[in-house]
């Protein structure tokens, strides 16, 4: 077959597989030490199909330490990086693989086995030896503790398929782990098609080899095994006792999955011999494995949920801030940052309909003498109340904004047909609203405000209508102020002139 570059072929990351090896042992908190230390890191130069792999491996690590809320935004990851077509990438095989694991731990045993048989149709199309075997390994063992769970008429014959996809893997894996993890598959799978003798014999030979590497997994299957082909035999006594060594190694290992399993065999064999109290203990066990099983997944859910609840809080906080810095405090419009973000996109939309974009740029006549005589907390009042007379004379569509100081900006959002006056008669509403306004509540006897306002339409571009704008404005001033001006020629000149 032809041979890959051992990263496209979806090897493990050394440290990822010392951490599967510390948990194979026991060791958890060794192997939770050492998680820690990868997980945030992933194998420089990966294309999305390793690091999807990669990804999802973690989450079956972060899964049997415990750490579910981790596991799941892992195995969430990964999984979104494996969307799309897969063709013959060995990673994205076993990506699936280590999908598969997860799909069983939670319960939801069809989508496990239907993304089994997938990362295996991927895997012999990626033409790897060791990426399939380790695929049909998953796929032989899930449906090992299928044929379990079934009628047995049904049994024999999943007991089967999973028979030939172990011996198949067998005879590609090289790694000496995968070869345990295929062989204790293996004689599960012969003991269930009634191949005892054969089934003892690689048993044992897994348990030996467990014994050498320090494999607490691999000698909890061959145990389990090994009492299961004593229990076919009618030897119960010896049964009970290899059952129970299987239940410890997985206690040790933190597998609830195989604890589940394992406990209720231990159960059955305990009650064909009448030891009720036995039995008693084992189905505690069992109970007590499938709810640590289902208590684990609801908190991590409970967390991931919580998490993505502070996650949405987090985003509308980011917003409303965002928000707030292109809003005025004072008077509660667009500030000039965002009317800057919003410009763009109204005066293309309103020139892109074939109407005309208008800015009237309104100023306070006079702010200073208002501040002077009526504090500047009437001042404040005032704009204020400014800035509801431009909301109440311009429409919904219509951008309104607090430029700076004394000066405000509206742009139409829709000039109405393409009238041409559309500008300068909101500049005219505009001003004879300000002109008209009761300002005795605000000011008292203090002199009333007026405002000039300069309007021009013609390019979508905010500083060319600006400019133009503030022109007729100058002129305004310059006429006596409470008045509109129109400047005729825009954008011929950039650069606002200073105003009086």
């Amino acid at each position: 077959m032809e041979q890959r570059d051992p990263l496209v072929a979806g090897q493990v990351p050394q440290h990822d597989l010392e951490v599967k090896a510390l948990l194979n042992a026991g060791r958890l908190q060794e192997a939770n030490s050492l998680f820690d230390q990868l997980v945030s890191r992933t194998p420089p130069g990966a294309d999305r199909w390793v690091r999807s792999f990669v990804l999802v491996n973690r989450a079956k690590l972060a899964w049997r330490l415990g750490r579910i809320p981790l596991a799941l935004e892992l195995a969430a990851e990964g999984w979104t990086d494996l969307d799309g077509e897969q063709g013959d990438n060995p990673a994205a095989a076993q990506a699936m693989h280590a999908l598969a694991y997860l799909l069983e731990g939670i319960g939801n045993r069809r989508a496990a086995v239907d993304m089994m048989r997938m990362s295996v149709a991927v895997a012999r199309r990626a033409g790897v030896p060791e990426v399939l075997g380790q695929c049909l390994q998953g796929l032989g063992g899930t449906l090992n503790f299928r044929a379990i769970s079934s009628p047995p008429e049904l049994a024999p014959a999943i007991f089967e398929e999973a028979r030939r996809c172990l011996r198949e893997g067998l005879e590609l894996a090289e790694d000496t782990q995968a070869k345990r993890a295929l062989l204790g598959a293996y004689s599960r799978s012969l003991a269930g098609v009634g191949e005892l003798e054969e089934a003892e014999e690689h048993a044992r030979e897994t348990l030996r080899q467990s014994r050498e590497a320090d494999d607490k997994w691999a000698a909890a299957v061959s145990n389990w095994v090994l009492a299961v082909v004593r229990r076919e035999q009618d030897d119960l006594v010896e049964a009970r006792t290899l059952a129970s060594r299987a239940v410890a190694a997985s206690e040790a290992i933190n597998d609830p999955s195989l604890l589940l399993r394992f406990s209720l065999d231990l159960a059955d064999i305990c009650a064909r011999m009448g030891d009720h109290v036995g039995e008693a203990a084992a189905l505690r066990c069992s109970v007590a494995a499938g709810r640590t099983a289902t208590e684990t997944l609801q908190e991590g859910l409970g967390q991931a949920l919580e998490q993505r609840r502070v996650a949405v809080q987090a985003q509308r906080l980011a917003v409303a801030a965002q928000e707030a810095a292109a809003r005025d405090p004072l008077t509660g419009l667009a500030n000039r940052l965002g009317l800057e973000r919003a410009a763009s996109g109204l005066l293309e939309g309103t020139a892109g309909q074939g109407r005309v974009p208008w800015l009237v740029l309104v100023d306070v006549d006079r702010f200073k003498g208002v501040n002077d005589d009526a504090g500047h907390a009437a001042g404040d009042a005032t704009l204020r109340e400014i800035a509801q007379l431009l909301r109440r004379e311009c429409r919904a569509a219509d951008l309104v904004a607090r430029w700076a100081g004394d000066e405000f900006v509206v742009l139409l959002g829709d000039a109405g047909g393409g009238a041409r006056d559309a500008g300068p008669a909101v500049a005219e509403r505009i001003r004879a609203a300000v002109d008209g306004h009761d300002w005795t509540v605000v000011l008292g006897s203090a002199r009333r405000p007026t405002v000039s306002i300069g309007v021009a339409a013609g390019p979508a571009k905010l500083d060319q209508l600006f400019a133009a704008a503030d022109m007729a404005l100058y002129r305004a001033k310059r006429q006596g102020r409470n008045r509109v001006e129109v400047e005729p020629r825009v954008g011929v000149q950039e650069d606002a002139r200073p105003r009086v």
